[in-house]
């Protein structure tokens, strides 16, 4: 056992005594040492209860003889974080999650990990990390929160954002927004629409590395706490049979993700973590094989905030497999991918874990069947040209279909903060293209998140009359024509920099463009004359990341990041 470097022979002796300070006795040496990164917090609301998930998957890890011990994780609460100088830091703590385990893991010489995230970027850090320890590691999440519901309808955190924006264009009194204040987020659980948190706890079944059901149960159902004990069971399985992530985490494992991702409509943070997590296991995930896989996988879903299906009613329908078992018709997923379980196929067939049930799409309503999808091509797209010549994203299935081709003049604005101020002022007009800039990956830095401005939009009903495109992201509860992750970004001299106030933007989702109407020597003449912005921060965490972070085509990892790859995932 690995553990025995921390606990066997007589020159650990000194160990020993520190661990029977912390109770452990004779027989807890002769067993393997699981570590627990669980990233409960009394801030954020998907991470309050999991210490008690932590709880229910040491209970499994002890059943089958192993020895349990939880250590901290960091987590940012994207929602809480949204708007201001705390968004800058949203983004950044995915790289000081996946170092940080890896820290704990290897001085203390866990034999394997159990890794306990819910919300935004803990997952994917988390993922990260058990690709680059590579030690025998399963994943299970703190689950979903349950929708809010008023008058008979769903409420979840977009409705509030949305609220903001329906204030200030008069169409909502500041009674009723205090109304859904206290109604939206009925309790603890990751956000209840098909946002980052969730998109990528889905993803993480697809991808191999967690018991079915761990993206969609919801968080306050015994069936979460039931789904940790058997991951607490799989762990010693796991470590038996050496299972590691990277013999999972393959090339077959990222494939299966994006398709699992165009039938969900996921997040465009997916295509942020995706090539991040791939990286850690060796491989380098192109931006256009999401093209690849969306030009043949259906969108079959269409949760919130495409739709106004909460995570609840997805697990209700079956949850990812049953929508694997949609996919599986056409092969869209290759079932023989293996797995910490066995094989994808084994999800299918009640095989993952003991009492799982066999698959079945219990809701067509929900999960749409293969031959009646929402639309033949899947819910995220990314797009290329002048503007974006490294790539940029959108998801797609939350777009209205009058703005899948639109043109406009260039609004700009070099923050978030100036941008939200004019969309709330009535400064931006139905046609408009709204640009904000300087908030990518180095220029941010952090690369924030926009779910305030697009929220408002949609608040004030102009979510389907203007586009939006940055160099920064987008909340998963983002939707309207919002186009993110612009590369090269403004502080690296992309043609994003350049732009002018009323400058011609065309944008053909279908057709996978985006240009600046510009001609090139125009172009040429405003980059002799393009100085950069000082960088807004100089000292401390931030600074240090924008001076190695890379650009979000290649998932804003750091440069210096050792992973090796072994090979491209691509067309």
């Amino acid at each position: 056992m690995r553990s025995d470097s921390v606990k066997q022979g007589m020159a650990r002796a000194p160990h020993r005594s520190l661990f029977k300070a912390l109770g452990f006795i004779e027989e807890e040496f002769k067993r393997p040492l699981i570590g627990i990164a669980v990233s409960k917090s009394e801030i954020v609301p998907g991470h309050l209860h999991l210490d008690t998930v932590a709880r229910a998957a040491a209970d499994g890890v002890r059943l089958a003889g192993g020895v349990p011990v939880s250590f901290p994780v960091i987590g940012v609460c994207d929602g809480i974080a949204m708007g201001h100088e705390g968004m800058r830091y949203s983004l950044p703590t995915r790289e000081l999650i996946a170092d940080s385990i890896e820290c704990m893991a290897m001085a203390h010489g866990f034999d394997a990990v159990i890794y306990i995230p819910n919300c935004d970027k803990i997952v994917p850090g988390m993922l990260m990390a058990a690709a680059r320890l590579n030690l025998p590691g399963i994943v299970v999440s703190g689950g979903p929160m349950l929708a809010g519901r008023r008058d008979g309808k769903p409420l979840t955190l977009t409705s509030m954002f949305e609220a903001v924006g329906a204030v200030a264009a008069g169409k909502m009194g500041e009674g009723e927004l205090l109304d859904l204040e206290d109604l939206s987020c009925p309790g603890c659980g990751s956000c209840a629409g098909m946002f980052t948190a969730n998109s990528m706890n889905c993803v993480t079944e697809a991808l191999g590395m967690a018991l079915p059901g761990n993206g969609t149960i919801p968080a306050v159902m015994a069936e979460r706490l039931r789904l940790a004990k058997h991951s607490g069971l799989a762990i010693m399985e796991i470590l038996r049979k050496d299972i590691r992530p990277r013999s999972v985490l393959t090339g077959a494992a990222f494939r299966n993700a994006l398709a699992l991702d165009m039938a969900l409509g996921c997040s465009t943070n997916t295509a942020l973590h995706l090539p991040a997590i791939a990286r850690e296991a060796g491989f380098t995930l192109d931006l256009d094989l999401l093209n690849q896989v969306s030009a043949v996988t259906p969108n079959l879903c269409r949760l919130a905030p495409a739709g106004h299906d909460a995570i609840e009613d997805l697990h209700a329908a079956g949850g990812i497999p049953a929508v694997l078992l949609e996919l599986g018709k056409k092969n869209l997923v290759d079932l023989g991918a293996p797995t910490v379980y066995g094989v994808l196929g084994d999800a299918l067939k009640g095989r993952a874990y003991a009492g799982q049930r066999i698959a079945a799409n219990r809701d067509t309503a929900i999960i749409r069947p293969l031959e009646n999808p929402y639309s033949a091509t899947g819910g995220l797209a990314a797009l290329r040209g002048n503007l974006a010549p490294a790539g940029c994203v959108v998801k797609r299935s939350a777009v209205a279909p009058g703005m899948l081709a639109s043109r406009g003049p260039a609004r700009i604005f070099n923050g978030e903060e100036d941008a939200f101020d004019a969309i709330m002022a009535g400064r931006i007009k139905a046609g408009d293209v709204i640009v904000i800039r300087y908030e990518g990956p180095k220029g941010g830095p952090g690369m924030k998140e926009m779910l305030a401005p697009t929220g408002a939009l949609a608040g004030m009903g102009l979510d389907d009359k203007v586009a939006l495109i940055t160099d920064g992201r987008f909340s998963g509860a983002t939707k309207g024509a919002a186009i993110g992750h612009i590369s090269p970004e403004a502080a690296e001299g992309g043609l994003i920099a350049l732009l002018e106030e009323g400058d011609l933007i065309s944008i053909d989702i279908e057709g996978r463009s985006i240009n600046a109407e510009l001609d090139d020597r125009v172009i040429a003449r405003r980059r002799e004359q393009w100085k950069p912005l000082p960088p807004k921060v100089s000292s401390g965490y931030l600074a240090r990341y924008a001076r190695q972070v890379s650009s979000a085509a290649a998932g804003a990892v750091f440069n210096d990041n050792s992973s090796s790859t072994a090979g491209s995932i691509g067309p």
